[in-house]
């Protein structure tokens, strides 16, 4: 009998393995669902007579994916803690308008331009990080009322763009390396720096603790409070790169440049489609690159099929929901395994 038992444990352990070699992780769960909808998405263009992935199509997903690349790899960082900033949008608004006025047309203060707007971003985010921290406040709210302390600062003293970037700076967001933009690059670079942090760094480590359980972390002696801060000062920054990233494209400041576009939500979101767990200890940039593709690509199957702008919400938030969906699900199969 105890051989019978023990050749029973042993094709059981066997079928486990196989098993885990074959189920998908989020990461690569995200990259089918992109492969998938590019190839749903030039079926519907061609019928309508379009063309998404010609070199145009690309450039456009490309080119949508960057900003909010670079937004969503910052927000990544802070969700992973078990945090979140609501800041962003606005700190995208208002790091353009440093960059700009700054910089006011002169190519000896680029670089100045570009320090000072990351410069106000880190302090955001070093706010962000001490209200959550010292004064326990929760997160959502904390950077909310961050939010609209930046709100209030823009409405008051801001009616339009102001500033202007030279020539020379523009390059950064309209010039190419080969056929890929510049701006491209940029995201690529960040979430690079991001992932070896993230998977490289004792902090980053320290970040994956303190998001599964702040508790053991700190018993274990990671400095919480020190991780949740940093996350979001990094989280501050990518955002202030965003914005110093959409000046040169668009030649000067614009004070609702990131609430126009909604990057405090869409980045979430982006994260979330990527396999980032809202309650923090578990994801990855890999995968929100991933999400910000597969948002920046429904954008433009959407505008190529002339949608109504009201059922493109409708169907990201559906895209949302089914995908955090299918996480908790399969989350709750392994478990029961």
């Amino acid at each position: 009998m105890s051989v019978v038992h023990e050749k029973i444990e042993l094709t059981t352990g066997a079928t486990r393995r196989r098993a885990r070699r074959i189920s998908l992780t989020p990461t690569v769960t995200v990259y089918l669902a992109l492969v998938a909808l590019l190839v749903a998405g030039s079926v519907l263009v061609g019928l309508n007579g379009g063309v998404l992935l010609d070199q145009g199509g690309i450039l456009n997903i490309l080119t949508r994916s960057t900003v909010l690349g670079l937004v969503a790899v910052g927000q990544t960082i802070v969700i992973i803690t078990g945090s979140l900033d609501l800041s962003v949008a606005y700190l995208v608004g208002l790091c353009s308008l440093v960059a700009a006025q700054t910089m006011a047309g002169s190519d000896g203060m680029i670089v100045p331009g570009v320090l000072l707007a990351l410069g106000v971003a880190a302090v955001v985010g070093l706010v962000n990080g001490l209200v959550v921290t010292v004064l326990k406040v929760n997160a959502f709210i904390a950077t909310l009322g961050v939010a609209l302390i930046l709100r209030g600062y823009l409405e008051q003293n801001y009616t339009g763009p102001a500033g202007s970037v030279p020539r020379a700076f523009q390059h950064l967001g309209f010039d190419r390396v080969g056929p890929i933009p510049i701006g491209v690059l940029l995201m690529l670079l960040v979430a690079a720096a991001a992932w070896f942090y993230l998977k490289r760094t004792r902090p980053g480590y320290h970040t994956y603790a303190v998001g599964g359980d702040v508790d053991v972390a700190r018993l274990s002696g990671v400095r919480t409070g020190r991780t949740i801060v940093t996350a979001h000062v990094l989280c501050a920054v990518a955002a202030g790169l965003a914005g110093v990233f959409l000046a040169s494209r668009l030649g000067s400041g614009a004070p609702y440049v990131g609430t126009d576009a909604g990057y405090d939500l869409e980045s979430i979101a982006a994260v979330v489609l990527g396999g980032t767990a809202l309650a923090g200890g578990r994801g990855g940039v890999v995968g929100t690159i991933g999400g910000v593709l597969i948002l920046a690509t429904l954008d433009t199957i959407f505008d190529d099929l002339a949608v109504d702008p009201f059922f493109k919400d409708v169907v990201r938030g559906i895209v949302l929901i089914v995908a955090v969906a299918l996480y908790a699900r399969r989350k709750l199969t392994r478990r029961s395994a």
